[in-house]
């Protein structure tokens, strides 16, 4: 029924208007946000770099807000992008992923190319952020970024239960593509956004994309395991994909932090 009543939402327009209103440096409406936020979800500011709600410029500041140096630190080889929820795992059987048990959807779709060759017999794994959740997102491995496609899109929530009754939900929705090439071979990070997401931010543009045209930017940038990809304002799903079968050392449902080592 969510998914269906979903349907009907102007999402995007929704979306933009919360996102306005989350730039609002307004006193009263920030300090509003925030503490209600604050309340609602039991937000930690201990670990953030500025650790009371007034000291942040905006709601969206407060909600892309930094972590303190140290809060988190950079184990294995492949490590989890952000703080979050395994909400799925597992193997790639050509062109098809798991979305949920309900339901499967097409690389091809979610990385927007036919190029879908690398990852054919790999693997990948959906790590959700709920709105409590630290929102920056980490390069998971070391590699060199050489093409980055942001795909406008829908804006349906990504939370459990739609993942559950709407299918392709990640390869519907607005995201951005990043492909890399690693030691090991070609990976790709996917951001994808979800109802209330204002943007998604990448870590070399000074603002946010715009939700129009779909854009692809070759560029030959090495990232650095740890080093911030992006961040989005408000919360949605980080999707790995990887050319290899991995051995995941977490599991669905598994609570996981920015940093953490996810494979074994």
């Amino acid at each position: 029924m969510f998914a269906f009543l979903q349907r009907l939402i102007p999402k995007h327009f929704l979306s933009r208007v919360v996102g306005s209103v989350a730039k609002s440096e307004l006193p009263l409406i920030k300090g509003l946000f925030i503490n209600i936020f604050c309340m609602l979800y039991r937000i930690d500011l201990s670990e953030a770099q500025r650790e009371k709600a007034s000291d942040y410029r905006s709601f969206n500041d407060f909600f892309t807000r930094s972590l303190k140096p140290g809060r988190r630190t950079i184990q294995g080889t492949v490590s989890s992008p952000a703080d979050g929820t395994v909400a799925a795992l597992g193997n790639i059987d050509g062109d098809t992923l798991i979305q949920s048990k309900n339901h499967s959807y097409s690389l091809a779709k979610l990385l927007a190319s036919n190029n879908i060759d690398d990852f054919s017999a790999g693997s990948f794994i959906t790590i959700y952020l709920a709105p409590h959740n630290y929102h920056r997102v980490h390069a998971p491995w070391t590699g060199e970024l050489h093409h980055a496609t942001y795909v406008p899109g829908d804006l349906f929530s990504v939370n459990q239960s739609t993942a559950l009754h709407l299918p392709d939900l990640f390869a519907r929705n607005e995201r951005l593509v990043c492909r890399f090439q690693t030691d090991t071979g070609p990976t790709a990070a996917v951001l994808v956004g979800a109802m209330l997401v204002a943007a998604i931010k990448p870590a070399w543009l000074d603002e946010a994309y715009k939700p129009r045209l779909q854009i692809t930017t070759e560029m030959k940038r090495v990232f650095h395991q740890g080093d911030e990809l992006g961040q989005f304002e408000m919360g949605s799903t980080v999707i790995l994909v990887f050319k290899e079968r991995m051995a995941f050392s977490v599991k669905e449902g598994e609570q996981v932090k920015y940093g953490q080592s996810i494979v074994s």
